[in-house]
């Protein structure tokens, strides 16, 4: 069941949920940054409403660069800038930023560690049309691989708005992963964040209160962990796993995939002794590799991994690729009665 003192969206399974794309949180953020700090710059690669970030820009035109197709430069302006004491915030497509600049993300920002904010939008499949080329699937593993970057995956608009805020204030280099489509909103402005911070979201009736079943019935125990825009996949499959399957299940979503939040994750695991991992990325090096990273020296367990097994992208609908690639609560549903065969 939900977890209350998250003061989660009550209207998650309903029909009418709101939809919002992640990265209008980011236009969000990125403008109520820029009003509380002046040190705030924007600089896009000819994408300004595409990423949103044509917010700031018309409330500060003067504190905005409009780069061009040229993201190389993007990320070397922005280095630049931040060197003089600004805090750059750089956008683009995921595939073209970190995708296309990332020796030039590597060198002039990570390497000397200066405060530049990368915020790769339409990543994953749920693309869509735009096709396999625009598909990023593999920056997570990029830039978790990078020193001194922070790298943070909001699972929704109102989570995405408050990373952003948050991200303004950090002294590090931070990459914020974004998706193009609407999706449910999941959080409220009452949700706790905070960079570094896993949350839990759901956890068994039995934990909470009244149970569905006796603990004589209950065929199994699973962790799920997620990020970005899959989570609400995951509760779907927590609420069917639950309800029909009498499957105890946890979710906790990692809005904060570098730092991991270590702690809450060997918790977790320790608990549920069985992990599935969820992500719109590939299967190696995403996020489900950070946490298998983890694992296997602090609590080894069984793990499935639910992610896009080794492929590119291709054009369709979000909830088409969405599907066809078994990211959806059904696969997710699948993974864990697999996960469970093996423990």
């Amino acid at each position: 069941m939900l977890i209350s003192s998250q003061k989660l969206n009550p209207k998650i399974f309903d029909k009418d949920v709101e939809m919002q794309p992640i990265r209008k949180g980011f236009g969000e953020g990125l403008l109520a940054a820029g009003e509380a700090d002046e040190r705030v710059v924007g600089l896009c690669a000819d994408l300004t409403e595409s990423t949103q970030m044509h917010l700031f820009k018309e409330k500060f035109p003067h504190r905005f660069v409009e780069i061009g197709v040229a993201e190389q430069n993007l990320a070397t302006v922005a280095s630049g800038m931040a060197a003089m004491g600004k805090i750059p915030f750089i956008s683009s497509y995921a595939m073209f930023s970190p995708g296309r600049n990332w020796e030039q993300i590597r060198t002039t920002i990570a390497y000397n560690n200066v405060p530049v904010k990368i915020a790769g939008s339409h990543a994953g499949v749920s693309v869509g049309p735009d096709g396999g080329s625009h598909q990023a699937l593999e920056d997570i593993a990029m830039m978790r691989v990078m020193p001194r970057m922070v790298v943070l995956s909001p699972c929704d608009s109102i989570e995405a708005r408050k990373a952003t805020i948050a991200a303004a204030k950090t002294n590090t280099p931070v990459y914020i992963r974004l998706a193009r489509d609407k999706t449910p909103v999941i959080t409220t402005e009452e949700t706790p964040f905070e960079i570094g911070k896993a949350s839990l979201l759901w956890e068994p009736h039995n934990l909470q209160g009244p149970t569905l079943y006796t603990r004589s019935d209950l065929v199994g125990r699973v962790g799920i962990i997620v990020t970005g825009s899959l989570v609400h996949e995951a509760l779907k499959a927590a609420r069917q796993l639950e309800e029909i399957e009498r499957v105890s299940v946890s979710v906790l979503n990692l809005a904060t995939i570098k730092p991991l939040d270590v702690d809450a994750v060997v918790k977790l695991t320790k608990e549920a002794g069985a992990i599935v991992t969820v992500e719109e990325h590939q299967k190696m090096g995403g996020m489900g590799s950070a946490v298998a990273e983890c694992l296997a020296g602090n609590c080894p367990v069984p793990i499935e991994f639910v992610a896009v097994d080794d492929q590119f992208g291709q054009s369709g609908t979000p909830s088409e690729l969405v599907a066809h690639y078994g990211l959806d609560a059904p696969h997710i549903v699948q993974a864990v009665r697999k996960v469970i065969s093996r423990k």
